[in-house]
């Protein structure tokens, strides 16, 4: 039984990867995370020492603290915001728990630096439609929540992204682009460390349909479909990437934990099998 002001592995584990995740913050001390330099998927790092800087920015927000053992950093963090009145908890055996149970932890090394703004920055073409719309989907939902992305004309997402400090993703010669036949989302799971069973077969869906390749999973037409509706229906880039966020929740949500619901048109109620 779980103490008061205490998240267990698998509760946490159900919220990331939703738009209701809480704000993870790894508190670990330098040495600590040099031991296993890797963050919870949406985690941030943080000073114990600097707590204070966070406050304004937690405001209204659901925390999660976190540390090597769930000990003294992460329960001490937790209650000091909380004598700021931000509802936070820690995690119930820290990062060993986490790790423990075999749960996805992302090489702190590929994630690019946090600018003076607070979130990553990213950059890609201009009116994209399924890898472009699903890569910052996986970012925001696993990597950064705050991240931000700007989309330029092809020619000049290289020049941007130099100019600006920003990763360039989905372009020709990224690191963060295709490769032999995977997409740019396949090659995201991979080097993030993120091959889950849902998002290995989200991947499939994603490639899919970015590649044409209808025969690899039954859902890809439909998403297909979806995905060049929403591209027809704004014309700003960044409200299509919006509205294209719930439509990769629920896909994500359907493969996590749907898959096996089928609805059966004669009762209200869905019927599992």
């Amino acid at each position: 039984m779980a103490l008061p002001n205490e998240i267990s592995t698998n509760k946490l584990t159900r919220l990331i990867g939703t738009h209701e995740c809480p704000v993870i913050i790894d508190f670990c001390v330098d040495d600590d995370f040099s031991e296993d330099p890797r963050l919870i998927p949406s985690a941030t790092r943080h000073p114990h020492t600097e707590i204070s800087t966070l406050i304004p920015a937690l405001r209204d927000k659901k925390v999660i603290a976190v540390c090597q053992k769930g000990l003294k950093l992460s329960q001490g963090a937790a209650a000091l915001l909380r004598t700021h009145d931000i509802d936070c908890e820690y995690l119930e055996g820290g990062i060993h728990a986490w790790r423990d149970a075999g749960l996805p932890l992302v090489p702190y090394e590929k994630i690019p630096e946090i600018n003076a703004d607070g979130h990553t920055l990213w950059v890609t073409r201009l009116r994209p439609k399924i890898d472009r719309i699903a890569c910052p989907w996986l970012i925001r939902r696993f990597i950064d929540p705050r991240a931000k992305f700007l989309f330029v004309s092809p020619s000049q997402v290289n020049n941007v992204a130099e100019k600006f400090d920003a990763t360039a993703f989905d372009v020709e010669g990224a690191y963060w682009g295709h490769r032999d036949t995977d997409c740019t989302f396949d090659t995201m799971i991979k080097e993030f460390c993120l091959e889950t069973d849902s998002l290995r077969e989200f991947a499939k869906i994603i490639r899919g349909a970015d590649t044409n390749s209808h025969s690899l999973a039954p859902q890809i037409p439909g998403f297909m479909a979806a995905s060049l509706g929403l591209s027809r229906m704004y014309k700003q880039d960044l409200e299509q990437l919006e509205a294209g966020m719930v439509l990769y929740d629920a896909y994500y949500r359907w493969l996590r934990d749907a898959k096996d619901e089928i609805h059966d048109s004669r009762s209200k109620i869905a019927v599992t099998s």
